[in-house]
């Protein structure tokens, strides 16, 4: 426990920020269990200035369905953060996948499986998966997941290898960000644009308000 609270980042203060929508956080301590800047950064749209604290523990999953899979491994970063915290702490967790085909398409390994997975993705439909838990320490959790359809462009080898050389896959689930560069490729989406950036937001803060006024 010490050991993870001396991993919260230095001068980001939690809970309420500017722009919260409604009260209903005000002076609650969140905390994020990913070290994602995107998922930082749309809490912080929504005016949730959440203390960061990733998870180190393995993702392993026995889930037969990417929908089970995503709430698993949210469930896992959750829990593994929300042990030890104080109860009424509330904990995100987050996962989010690719999947072309049936296909899983996780962070690329390497240059040459980043190359791969953006070659299949090519001026093809696949769908991001992202699951979310909530921990309300001591008290309740819930987890759920979004789904968002989304079609890219016919990508040129030329335009594989430069997106690849800049490094922007490397980190990413589907070797892309659909708010960076990638995005030019974009033809369209059927669904939550958060949810592919890494959070769904919207879903993220209703469920988070209902957890919160539920809770006993």
């Amino acid at each position: 426990m010490e050991e993870k609270e001396r991993n919260v980042r230095e001068g980001a203060p939690a809970g309420q920020a500017e722009g919260v929508p409604g009260p209903v956080f005000a002076g609650r301590r969140i905390v994020l269990a990913s070290a994602s800047p995107r998922r930082k950064e749309l809490l912080l749209q929504a005016g949730i200035r959440a203390e960061i604290m990733p998870s180190h523990k393995e993702e392993r999953s026995r889930a037969k369905t990417p929908s089970a899979l995503v709430k698993a491994l949210s469930r896992t970063k959750a829990e593994d953060i929300a042990q030890g915290l104080p109860e009424g702490t509330v904990v995100i967790g987050a996962d989010t996948i690719v999947v072309r085909d049936g296909e899983v398409l996780g962070k690329p390994h390497d240059a040459a499986d980043a190359a791969r997975m953006l070659r299949s993705l090519s001026g093809r439909t696949h769908h991001v998966y992202t699951g979310v838990t909530l921990i309300l320490c001591g008290r309740k959790e819930l987890s759920f997941y979004e789904r968002t359809a989304v079609s890219v462009y016919p990508l040129e080898d030329d335009e594989i290898r430069a997106y690849v050389a800049g490094g922007d896959p490397m980190d990413k689930a589907g070797a892309y960000g659909i708010q960076g560069p990638f995005g030019a490729y974009i033809k369209g989406i059927r669904g939550d644009y958060t949810n592919v950036v890494g959070l769904p937001l919207g879903r993220t803060v209703m469920e988070l308000k209902r957890l919160l006024r539920e809770a006993p």
